[in-house]
């Protein structure tokens, strides 16, 4: 009930960030908030709170789902609270004033964590897979 308190150092006051507003895969109508340029591919909670928690900054994740997400897999779930402003209300980092300076600095450091730049190398091992199947069905006269 973050209506009922003024507080902004309580967790219910603190800014909610989805995957779904940074994933490049999404339209603006699926939930992205951020332009497609600086959008990253498929972004987890997990990378969400390293790249915040790396910047100092008081990070909460929540299990709980995006209402516009069709899609109910566990790599989907999750939201990621984040504390913009102490309790006097002056902000915890300076980098951060704003709901889109948190998306866009978050955007921005994914592709550069060491699980992302490790993916890169020897993807294509498993590119022949799924041909073939219907190799020996004639048609029937």
């Amino acid at each position: 009930m973050a209506h009922l308190t003024k507080n902004p150092a309580n967790k219910e006051r603190f800014m909610c960030l989805y995957p779904a507003y940074l994933n490049s895969k999404k339209t603006l109508a699926e939930g992205r908030r951020i332009p497609i340029e600086k959008a990253v591919e498929n972004p987890t909670c997990a990378e969400i709170r390293d790249v915040l928690a790396a910047a100092g900054v008081n990070v909460e994740v929540e299990n709980k789902m995006y209402p516009r997400e069709w899609n109910r897999d566990v790599q989907f779930r999750d939201r990621v609270r984040v504390q913009l402003k102490k309790e006097d209300g002056s902000l915890c980092n300076e980098k951060f004033s704003s709901r889109k300076d948190v998306m866009f600095y978050v955007a921005e450091m994914i592709p550069k964590l060491k699980t992302r730049t490790q993916k890169s190398g020897g993807g294509d091992t498993n590119a022949q897979q799924g041909e073939g199947g219907k190799k020996g069905k004639k048609k029937k006269k």
